[in-house]
């Protein structure tokens, strides 16, 4: 069994890619924590294999402790699981040796990968003292189409439909950086806006949109805007 660590800032994200490693067999996860002080505490102190990083955390940042990971030769693998795009981030990554590199937002389908391409190879590097080239290359090239189809996660929440959500997804977007209200939202999807609210609310606890709240005069105002960082996260939803 293969040890991981999850490191994120962000709870909702850290608590989904802990949903998506149980449904891989073959890794037992050892803790789940939100910044690099606290996964240091479970390295200095528990058996860990494989840590999947994020890269933007307050304090020091995943990259600080790839470093140091290395430096100190510590036998632990690291799958950067971050929004940093910035290709000399990927690369001060590589050259510290991650074994992959997976951009928020992806698919389960390329978790799935990574985490099984990693597996297949800390299974042969540990049970051979010496390999050929043909196995290695075998180990090491990419193969195509050995991406695994997995089943999502989670149904939507009862009273919800995929193909409304759809509507209501598409709406957001053409939004882009526009706030939005749930009147403005069910005119713009001819949704009641009773249906609205409930696909809102759905949407902004699982943070694909961001709710803010307005005082003014009358009753507060509620106004909403995508969070396209987040979009990944309906993956896990049939």
């Amino acid at each position: 069994m293969i040890n991981v660590l999850i490191i994120d800032d962000d709870p909702m994200v850290a608590e989904f890619n802990k949903r998506y490693l149980k449904k891989i067999d073959g890794f037992i996860l050892v803790g789940v924590v939100h910044s690099v002080n606290e996964a240091t505490k479970i390295i200095n102190n528990q058996k860990v294999d494989l840590v999947l990083l994020d890269i933007y955390m307050p304090g020091e940042n995943g990259l600080t402790l790839l470093s140091k990971i290395r430096k100190e030769k510590r036998k632990i693998d690291v799958i950067l699981i971050t929004a940093a795009s910035n290709v000399d981030k990927i690369q001060i990554a590589l050259r510290h040796g991650a074994v992959d590199y997976l951009i928020k937002p992806f698919e389960f389908e390329r978790f799935h990968q990574a985490l099984t391409s990693y597996q297949e190879k800390y299974a042969t590097l540990n049970q051979h003292s010496k390999m050929n080239q043909k196995d290695l290359d075998e180990l090491l090239l990419v193969k195509q189409g050995e991406i695994a189809v997995a089943e999502p996660l989670n149904p939507l929440p009862k009273g919800l439909s995929r193909k409304t959500l759809n509507i209501v997804i598409n709406a957001i977007k053409k939004q882009g950086n526009t706030s939005f209200t749930t009147d403005e939202m069910a005119e713009i999807t001819n949704i009641s806006r009773v249906s609205i609210r409930k696909y809102l609310k759905f949407l902004n606890e699982i943070r694909v949109i961001d709710e803010t709240l307005t005082y003014g005069i009358g009753r507060p105002l509620y106004s909403y805007m995508f969070n396209e960082s987040n979009q990944f996260l309906l993956e896990q939803y049939e």
